[in-house]
């Protein structure tokens, strides 16, 4: 059996002001108390500091915490669940850079490149984008592609990685696989929307590789 939380209670006006840290303490205070004002918290912490300040003030920080919350989730809504999602990783140790792709509805990953020695996050991101515009469109899929990355949204836009890395020799590939990419997008129409996966609202990319 789930145990029940523990919430406390901040009596600002009643019998006795206070913090009770159970509701038939605090309903003894209030009940019957004309214009009584109280409020649950999730603890004794957050209790103790809004004792500290004024009833109203509290009120208002907690209805205007509400609003932002619903007009941003309001404005943004939920990505849709039929799409592919991309993300890339790199080592800011090694250099080593890699990306993927998954199939938003079912989870199934679709691909995974790398590592590539000495390469660079957006660089990551702009590949994987672009390597899954070029699936769908083997598949002669519409599909819409979610990336975390502003950056790389943008390059693709502009079909062109506007990158200041450096070759070292060992990123010989990766600069292959840049070029090739800058040509598929100049040489091929698609109408699959690229968009932007808004982490602060839904939550980590469903293809981060978890290593933050």
């Amino acid at each position: 059996m789930a145990l029940k939380k523990k919430k406390f209670y901040v009596v600002w006006e009643g019998r006795n002001k206070g913090i009770y840290d159970n509701w038939e303490a605090c309903k003894s205070q209030i009940d019957g108390w004309p214009d009584a004002k109280y409020k649950s918290f999730e603890n004794e912490l957050e209790a103790l500091d809004a004792f500290n300040k004024n009833y109203y003030a509290v009120i208002k920080g907690v209805q205007k915490s509400k609003e932002k919350k619903e007009h941003i989730t309001g404005n943004i809504g939920q990505p849709v669940k039929e799409s592919v999602v991309v993300d890339a990783a790199w080592n800011t140790r090694t250099g080593d850079m890699e990306y993927q792709g998954f199939d938003y509805s079912n989870g199934n990953l679709l691909f995974r490149k790398g590592p590539f020695q000495d390469g660079t996050n957006n660089i990551g991101e702009f590949l994987a984008v672009v390597h899954a515009l070029a699936l769908l469109k083997k598949y002669n899929s519409n599909l819409p592609i979610y990336s975390d990355s502003k950056t790389a949204i943008s390059w693709v836009k502009k079909k062109k990685a506007n990158t200041k890395l450096e070759k070292t020799g060992r990123n010989s590939e990766l600069f292959e696989l840049l070029n090739r990419a800058e040509t598929w997008l100049n040489q091929n129409n698609f109408s699959n929307p690229i968009l932007k996966w808004e982490t602060e609202s839904w939550g980590e990319n469903p293809a981060d590789f978890g290593r933050k």
